[in-house]
């Protein structure tokens, strides 16, 4: 039987797009011509060198036409696409790289350690392919190492094979954002990237004559969800190294970008910046797509004085659920009633499903609330085939009978707009990444002078929640505030000193700036 295929698009992209320019980074321009011959020949050039259906590639750099087109090449052969957190730790990276196993290794030249340092160590025998991103003489690691460059000249087979698919229909191994180094990597689907992609064309609007600016990693799921439905919309990439405001705005303003996503923490950095430089009105932009936390009014009001012409959108989602999972207009605060419902008790507003998605409200036999209010369960095409572990897909942990958990609590309204309240499994959404307060309680507890400690979000305008932790230290400790003189007896506790226990233990960088009282 027929299935779909992520690289399906390219055909499309070809016959629209051919001549036009599609992405651009830096002075680099690829037409839609280039973008479909270089996927095919990297797609062909994998294969020659062994990277087989099924096997996992994993894949860490900073947003690169490149690393685009390892999203579509890689699955193309039937490989499937590992991305990594480029924000982690290299003791970070290897915990993943240990659970996807991978037989091949693509980097960039910011991470060239990290290539060197896999192949010293003898954890990582499955690894028998390096590729760079860029000249491997410039990585430092030109021994043995070849660029896709390289490979896009040098492939040698037919560039007309067809698109083939992994097993269970795998194209992504995309990893939640753990927060003491060990994540969990999320098999996505094809066909679950296909119907995504699709319900942002049709929600938000996407189209060929759109310019979208890369604001988010393309190693986290609403990066990627994102570049596929431009790509799968005909639309034209702008991609930036990574998100700061000023390369964002320069990029805007010389590209005529019409389109981007947020999270909370972007788009107060960016009307930060566009107070300070003076930045009245931005008029190309038409689409906002925020995520990974509501925006507060006044980031919503900010955000209409700057991007004038702009339709905001707000989503709810999951890496579990291929990203989004309801969609909602986002209005004026001062203007529109509406979203005046978002923050009073009944909890915030994050709209209604997408077309593929159903929702429904679990509830336990004591939970009489009305209305009814419980676990929000999800279940269709978007969900993950699973976790990936030991070269395998484990569906047991969060489906039930096909209803997948999402880990939050809220309820359905009579127009079908769903409402959150909390999370009953206690996950902080911070600078939309997953933090888990039991396991910062943990790492903070290993402390010799910590007896207890509490962690939880509170509300924050730039993050979406800001991370705070209450410790109780032992009766033998000293508490030292950043004026007081450290005595150096060794039972000092402090602000610094925990957040230096928090790194050694490797947890994350972003669980690491939580707040101590």
């Amino acid at each position: 039987m027929a299935s779909g295929h992520i690289a399906h698009c390219l055909g499309s992209l070809l016959s629209r797009r051919g001549s036009a320019t599609v992405a651009i980074s830096g002075g680099l321009h690829i037409t839609g011509a280039e973008l479909f011959d270089d996927v095919r020949r990297l797609a062909v050039g994998l294969s020659e060198r062994g990277v087989c259906p099924g096997d996992v590639v994993a894949v860490v750099g900073f947003n690169s036409v490149d690393y685009m087109e390892l999203l579509l090449a890689i699955p193309y052969i039937g490989a499937i696409i590992a991305p990594l957190n480029h924000r982690w730790s290299f003791e970070e990276a290897t915990h993943a790289l240990q659970l996807v196993r991978p037989s091949a290794f693509i980097f960039d030249g910011s991470y060239s350690s990290w290539a060197l340092r896999l192949k010293e160590s003898r954890r990582f025998s499955t690894i028998g392919l390096y590729l760079s991103m860029g000249d491997p003489v410039s990585t430092g690691l030109a021994a043995n190492i070849v660029s896709l460059d390289h490979i896009k000249r040098s492939s040698r087979g037919s560039t007309a094979m067809e698109p083939v698919s992994a097993p269970r229909d795998v194209a992504l191994i995309c990893f939640t954002s753990g927060t003491t180094g060990r994540p969990k990597g999320v098999a996505i689907s094809h066909t679950s990237l296909i119907v995504q992609s699709l319900a942002k064309i049709a929600l938000v609007g996407y189209g060929e004559d759109d310019v979208y600016l890369h604001t988010a990693p393309l190693c986290h799921i609403g990066g990627i969800s994102s570049c596929l439905a431009i790509l799968m919309a005909g639309g034209c990439h702008v991609l930036i190294p990574k998100f700061d405001a000023k390369s964002a705005f320069k990029a805007i303003q010389e590209h005529r970008v019409t389109c981007f996503i947020t999270v909370p923490a972007i788009m107060a950095d960016l009307l930060y910046y566009a107070r300070k430089d003076k930045i009245s009105e931005c008029k190309t932009v038409t689409k906002i797509l925020n995520g990974g936390g509501g925006l507060s009014d006044e980031l919503i009001n900010g955000a209409y004085r700057v991007f004038i012409h702009a339709a905001t959108f707000s989503a709810y989602g999951m890496t579990e659920a291929c990203s989004s999972l309801t969609f909602m207009p986002i209005n004026k605060p001062e203007l529109e009633e509406t979203n005046k419902l978002s923050n009073q008790s009944e909890g915030v507003c994050v709209g209604k499903p997408a077309p593929h998605v159903e929702i429904r409200i679990g509830r336990d036999g004591s939970n009489s609330s009305s209305p009814p209010m419980g676990k929000i369960l999800t279940r269709g095409l978007h969900t993950m085939v699973g976790y990936w572990g030991n070269n395998t897909v484990d569906t047991l942990e969060p489906v039930r009978n096909g209803w997948l958990d999402t880990g939050d609590t809220g309820w359905i309204d009579r127009t079908g707009n769903l409402w959150l309240m909390g999370r009953h499994k206690g996950r902080i959404k911070s600078g939309g990444e997953n933090v888990y307060p039991e396991e910062v309680e943990l790492v903070l507890s290993q402390h010799s002078g910590v007896a207890k400690a509490v962690v939880f979000g509170v509300p924050d305008s730039r993050l979406g929640e800001k991370i705070v932790a209450c410790v109780s230290i032992r009766d033998d400790w000293r508490w030292v505030d950043a004026r007081a003189e450290h005595q150096g007896e060794g039972k000092e506790v402090s602000t610094q000193i925990l957040h230096e226990h928090c790194r050694i233990k490797n947890l994350s960088r972003l669980a690491i700036l939580i707040t101590i009282y």
